[in-house]
């Protein structure tokens, strides 16, 4: 028997013995693992709301973005799918080729997806989304034709490129001008706010993906200029920023990577978004909905180290953006759930961006659409105290030559060991990263059955999921193709 949205919010309810929850998704565009306080207690950059989300919820230390830029991992979280399955495997547009051609790219999420908003909506939520989209070329593939009822600033862009970029007027279509010099993040969080408080009687789903802190790197003048003697009283001014890092496709320059957090624009970037964070979280309060809203965050990729101004430093972990090393794929990873998750507690099991779907649908009492996001789990075990879950493994599929030098790979992590594979040559690399977080010594010649089994493990998912790979330019040698 089909039950109509008011009998399903009630079952949801009596499942969960009160009225249903809401939810608050926040996704942070480039933000580095450790680029948060309640991540990194060193970091040079300012998190106060965000490391306030963290006492109060639950910190996973091995969360993972399931690409290593922006629209694959978006798609992911959307549909609690690996992009892979969909050829969505790199930010929507990119096409730069290397040695070799890089997969076919899909640019855009298919409408058949049924998306966590229209899942949500499917039992009475009221649906809301704002900043960065970036999930497919024209308007019917936009937030209010994929499940969301209010669209603030999302569509095909990714980034504000618009108008003064970050300060109106923006120049977005779906985003009006506020004030001469309005800061967008502000502007989004301010949206934001106002929906919170407009459907505060009724469930909702607000999902608010900063542009921020994406380039283009400009930010209010009062705050770099914090930032700048702050970095001087610390004596960070003037120190070795950079180092080497490996060498994957031809450049001008000899690519290099950040070692040293001191950027001054990119710290007022990242004050302000969490300020915007906090005008959220402040919200939920005055509206009386805060014991009643799970608050879940995330970041779509790790840090911007190697190229674009390279900001910031994602040290310990190495590479950045665009690397399928941890510094490109573990991400800031909170979830609170009032009377559900401890205050203040943390969790070391990796988990994925695929696991935001089911997991908002186990949090509401709602059934499950395991057709639909078959590579998410639910979370609730973990969210409510339990060590582990019954899946070991996680893997990734990048067949692009990123923008920032990252190399054409796939990965796979089980258990405490990471392999990765390139896909020019097939080349792998081991790591134990529970003994060397920071992936410098590849013990795959100590350790060829492991390696053996990985790969056969990791070849498996590439046929069970479609995978594509590069293929040769005319007239050009063959690259590698898994079991060739």
């Amino acid at each position: 028997m089909l039950l109509t949205l008011e009998s399903s919010l009630t079952f949801a309810a009596e499942k969960n013995n009160s009225k249903p929850l809401n939810f608050v998704f926040i996704l942070v565009d480039d933000l580095g693992y450790m680029d948060v306080g309640c991540n990194n207690p060193d970091t040079f950059y300012e998190t106060p709301h965000i490391n306030q989300l963290a006492k109060t919820g639950m910190r996973f230390t091995n969360g993972y973005a399931a690409n290593p830029v922006c629209s694959p991992t978006r798609y992911s979280i959307m549909t609690g799918k690996y992009p892979t399955r969909v050829d969505a495997t790199n930010f929507f547009s990119g096409k730069r080729a290397g040695k070799y051609l890089p997969a076919p790219l899909n640019d855009k999420m298919p409408l058949s997806e049924v998306t966590i908003a229209e899942a949500l909506k499917e039992h009475g939520y009221s649906t809301f989304f704002a900043g960065k989209w970036h999930l497919g070329p024209t308007e019917e593939f936009w937030p209010e034709n994929q499940g969301f009822d209010i669209n603030r600033a999302g569509w095909h862009r990714g980034g504000p490129y618009g108008g003064k970029k970050y300060f109106s007027p923006y120049g977005n279509p779906r985003l009006t001008d506020g004030p001469d010099g309005e800061h967008l993040p502000d502007r989004l969080a301010t949206e934001t706010a106002k929906f919170i408080d407009a459907h505060r009687e009724q469930p909702f789903f607000a999902y608010l993906a900063f542009y921020s802190v994406h380039t283009p790197l400009m930010g209010p003048k009062p705050l770099v200029a914090k930032y700048q003697a702050k970095a001087k009283r610390l004596g960070l001014t003037g120190q070795e920023e950079f180092a080497d890092e490996e060498q994957v496709f031809p450049v001008k320059e000899k690519r290099r990577v950040r070692i040293l957090q001191n950027h001054a624009v990119y710290a007022a970037m990242v004050e302000s978004m969490d300020r915007a964070v906090g005008k959220v979280l402040k919200q939920l309060e005055a509206s009386g909905v805060a014991d009643n809203t799970v608050v879940m965050l995330t970041a779509d990729n790790g840090g911007l180290s190697t190229s674009e101004g390279s900001p910031t430093s994602n040290l310990p972990l190495r590479g950045g953006k665009g690397w399928l090393y941890e510094g490109g794929i573990r991400e800031v990873f909170l979830v609170r759930w009032p009377g559900g998750t401890k205050p203040g507690s943390t969790c070391d099991e990796p988990v994925i961006t695929t696991d935001f779907y089911p997991t908002i649908l186990d949090l509401a009492g709602l059934p499950a659409k395991p057709e639909q996001h078959l590579d998410g789990v639910s979370l609730k075990p973990l969210l409510t105290g339990q060590p582990q879950l019954k899946r070991d493994t996680l893997y990734w599929h990048y067949p692009h030559y990123s923008n920032q030098g990252g190399i054409p790979g796939g990965a796979i992590r089980k258990g405490d060991w990471k392999l990765i594979e390139r896909f020019e040559d097939g080349r792998v690399q081991l790591y134990n990263l529970k003994q060397d977080i920071g992936e410098r010594t590849d013990l795959a010649s100590k350790e060829t059955q492991r390696v053996a089994d990985m790969r056969q493990q990791l070849h498996r998912w590439y046929q069970e999921t479609d995978a594509k790979f590069l293929s040769a330019k005319p007239n050009g040698p063959q690259p590698w193709q898994p079991g060739k």
